[in-house]
């Protein structure tokens, strides 16, 4: 990224030399972007985050709908771009259940679609406990068969399991590379090749009239630098084994303290390998997660995008678990094991500690 930071400031939109240079460098990036997640490079519309990538696909799925149709279908445990941009579009909105798992069934997607139905958008992974959708290509299929466009929202799953666009058959698929180690500010919204939505983003013809406003060329190269990484010598497998390791271990240290559960499957075939959710009964989420910070380490309550919040959790309300206490413990490639190491450490003590002072408090009322 530095020598698009320090010394080739030219816009990609220019014919002259550094114009030209920064071109060939986007163009690079979404080549490599493209290898990751199975894609033609053509397909791949760069964007400044998932959250547009999926604004962009659900508005642009909505305005290209036919204007007697007016019908989303959706699930409750998708990400809160997904929802809030599905609750704004004004249309009709069905929002399909899922089990204590957080897993949505594909009988129950396809069955809700109906004739005025303009979109299905379905996540490929969950962002919060984890768990892997396997239904996802037979609500594809379905969904393409109908003549229905359908959106996988593969945010969470990006640079974690493997991402393929062209085997899911989808139309559109937000992906994003911060979770992962690509900069803050590069996303991709991956579009079937022949069909075209209205940009989101308008004022500009960039990204072939996709997506309008200069490129941030730093970022996007980045993201490709990172993609790139992960498709040479197999390191995509290797940082899932790793993941899988560390966040194993995350688990049987923190559910072999008494009142701690792991939300979301089990079986790691069925979920990702970089995160774990955690139900803890007796204190609250954030003064453990305060508790763990004093001590070195970082972890986080309710979902990706919700530290302002102090609402429980939509997705463990979906699956009718505790939405009040859960604590998310991620791992990623600058994790080392160490701070596996440290986690375990901190985590009883801290929860030691509150439950005690929890249970002095009314003895001291009482005094």
């Amino acid at each position: 990224m530095l020598p698009f930071l320090e010394g080739h400031p030219g816009d990609p939109g220019r014919l002259h030399e550094e114009g030209r240079v920064t071109r060939v460098a986007v163009e690079v990036a979404r080549e490599q972007v493209a290898a990751l997640f199975g894609a033609r490079p053509r397909e791949v519309v760069f964007t400044s985050s998932g959250t547009e990538a999926v604004n962009t696909a659900i508005w642009g799925a909505v305005e290209r709908g036919e204007p007697s149709a007016g019908h989303i279908v959706t699930t409750a445990v998708e990400h809160s771009s997904v929802l809030d941009a599905c609750a704004r579009s004004g249309m009709d909105l069905t929002v399909v259940g899922v089990d204590r798992e957080g897993r949505f069934d594909a009988a129950e997607v396809i069955d809700a679609i109906t004739a005025d139905t303009v979109l299905v958008s379905v996540q490929l992974a969950n962002h919060e406990v984890g768990t892997c959708q396997l239904a996802v290509p037979a609500v594809c299929a379905e969904a393409r068969r109908r003549g229905v466009l359908v959106h996988v929202d593969a945010c969470a799953a990006a640079g974690q399991v493997p991402v393929d666009f062209a085997g899911l058959d989808a139309d559109l698929c937000s992906v994003t590379g911060h979770p992962w180690g690509a900069p803050k500010g590069a996303a991709a919204l991956l579009v079937r090749r022949g069909l075209r939505v209205p940009p989101f983003v308008v004022g500009g013809s960039q990204e072939r009239a996709r997506r309008g406003g200069i490129e941030d060329v730093p970022a996007i190269v980045g993201f490709g630098a990172a993609a790139a990484e992960l498709v040479d010598d197999g390191r995509l497998a290797i940082e899932t084994a790793n993941a899988r390791r560390r966040t194993d271990a995350i688990d049987a240290v923190a559910t072999a303290v008494d009142g701690v559960e792991r939300f979301g499957p089990r079986d790691a075939e069925a979920r990702l390998p970089n995160l774990v959710c955690l139900g803890l009964a007796g204190v609250e989420a954030e003064p453990v997660l305060l508790g763990l910070n004093q001590r070195g380490v970082a972890v986080h309550s309710g979902s990706s995008c919700s530290s302002e919040l102090l609402e429980p959790s939509p997705v463990l309300r979906a699956m009718g678990v505790d939405a009040e206490r859960s604590l998310r413990v991620s791992v990623g490639w600058s994790t080392a094991d160490a701070d596996i190491e440290q986690f375990a450490t901190a985590f009883p003590k801290v929860l030691e500690q509150l439950r005690a002072l929890r249970g002095s408090a009314p003895e001291e009322v009482k005094g």
